[in-house]
């Protein structure tokens, strides 16, 4: 058994993050030693699923899917094809607007304004903030 001290040491999760988690039913704690939450040693393994989830961009809501009653991983395989495809979506926009912004560093135009790819830049954000606003706007 780990108290939350080592838990923290070995995992690099702040004590107030942990408490935080148990709080959304992500991580359990077994019980205290005196003031101090003593958790089981594959909290180590929960916290690192964790923590991939957060950096694939799934909320803890849906990190908390991941799990059974038991906190055992229960990981949704369409979940992760799904993720993974709304990556590849993010990749490829961000990758043209990398490609768009170095050209426009580049343009020789006088100005770039004059530039036909920074105008296409401008438009396209244009574009997606019109979208934006409407999906905003949907929500109310």
């Amino acid at each position: 058994m780990l108290d939350i001290t080592e838990v923290v040491r070995r995992s690099g999760v702040p004590a107030s993050t942990l408490r935080y988690y148990e709080e959304k039913g992500l991580i359990l704690s077994t019980g205290r030693r005196g003031l101090k939450r003593i958790f089981a040693p594959r909290v180590l393994d929960q916290l690192a699923l964790i923590a991939l989830g957060r950096a694939a961009g799934f909320t803890l809501d849906e990190i908390g899917e991941m799990f059974d009653a038991g906190g055992e991983p229960s990981i949704d395989r369409h979940a992760l094809s799904a993720k993974a495809d709304a990556l590849d979506d993010t990749i490829r926009k961000l990758s043209a607007m990398r490609d768009g912004l170095r050209h426009a560093a580049k343009c020789p135009a006088p100005s770039h304004l004059e530039c036909v790819q920074f105008r296409r830049l401008m438009n396209i954000a244009s574009a997606r903030m019109k979208v934006e606003k409407q999906r905003g706007s949907q929500d109310i």
